[in-house]
């Protein structure tokens, strides 16, 4: 594909970006091949701007944030990869109990920022190691509670350029979907959330509970994508993963973590080929034993 028109243009806007750039720096599990075009706008113009022109221009565009919830082919990703980070990632108190943020903030960040203004709600967020924007996307959550109890609206761009504000009940929130991942026509560039008044200490001790929850049950030592699949209804994936007596299972540097059976990690120099194949090995022998097909959580792009 030619790029061409598309760099003639960054280099116009001022708007970085690179050429085969390795998505492994970019994941969460380390791993993937390289972009053929890795965009970094500073704003959200910015971001209008080039989603608009590849649009136009017919360049296919994949969104990325953290990577925290991403498998990236090892032959890499055809078209334009857009980096939504540290340009959009300011936060504001709103009205009354309300955080406004762009969609590149940390969640620690934002939980942080809660934190200080002695607002309470977001705890269960910390630690989940994702930015506000793919937060959204995927309706993240943990400990019971999720985006979808606190967020109010969402301001985002079309593919042809142009700013929406969409309302909580338009986002058609579910167990980790939205209406950006259902119809992925739109660019998250920030959220506004409604919190609760709370005292700072109270909160403080529920954010350190959680961490240390988090520390001692999940496999934070390897690189992964966090949890691997889905909760099927009525029952823990990683429970029947374990039933199953899939932990520790391995494929090349790919393995169901020992500590969390829920997790696929990367032990060291694991390929998305390795991955693939253990997610698709463990949800195959699941459903052979208990007529349970798991779903992975993680999301696939790429060649």
């Amino acid at each position: 594909m030619d790029y061409s028109l598309l760099k003639d243009f960054l280099e116009r806007e001022g708007c970085s970006y690179r050429e085969n750039e390795p998505m492994a720096s970019h994941t969460t599990f380390k791993i993937g091949g390289p972009a053929d075009i890795f965009v970094q706008p500073a704003t959200e113009e910015m971001v209008s701007k080039v989603v608009a022109f590849c649009n136009e221009k017919e360049y296919p565009i994949h969104i990325l944030g953290n990577g925290s919830n991403l498998l990236v082919s090892d032959l890499g990703v055809e078209g334009v990869v857009i980096h939504i980070s540290g340009g959009l990632s300011d936060a504001s108190l709103g009205d009354t109990n309300e955080i406004v943020c762009g969609s590149g903030m940390k969640l620690s960040m934002l939980c942080s920022f809660a934190l200080e203004n002695s607002l309470t709600g977001l705890e269960f967020a910390w630690g989940i190691p994702g930015l506000v924007g793919g937060a959204v996307y995927m309706n993240a959550g943990a400990y019971d509670s999720e985006i979808s109890n606190v967020i109010t609206e969402c301001r985002c761009v079309t593919r042809d350029g142009r700013f929406e504000t969409l309302t909580a009940d338009k986002l058609k929130l579910g167990y980790r979907t939205s209406i950006f991942k259902e119809k992925k026509n739109r660019v998250i560039t920030s959220a506004k959330f409604r919190l609760n008044l709370g005292v700072k200490e109270d909160i403080r001790a529920r954010m350190d509970e959680l961490m240390a929850r988090r520390k001692s049950k999940q496999p934070l030592e390897f690189p992964s994508a966090g949890s691997t699949f889905k909760r099927p209804t009525g029952n823990f994936a990683g429970t029947l993963i374990e039933r199953c007596g899939l932990k520790g299972f391995t494929i090349g540097g790919a393995a169901v973590s020992e500590k969390h059976a829920g997790f696929v990690v990367n032990m060291g120099g694991a390929t998305a080929s390795d991955v693939k194949r253990v997610i698709e090995a463990v949800s195959e022998k699941v459903f052979l034993e208990t007529s349970i097909r798991l779903e992975p959580e993680v999301e696939f792009i790429g060649r």
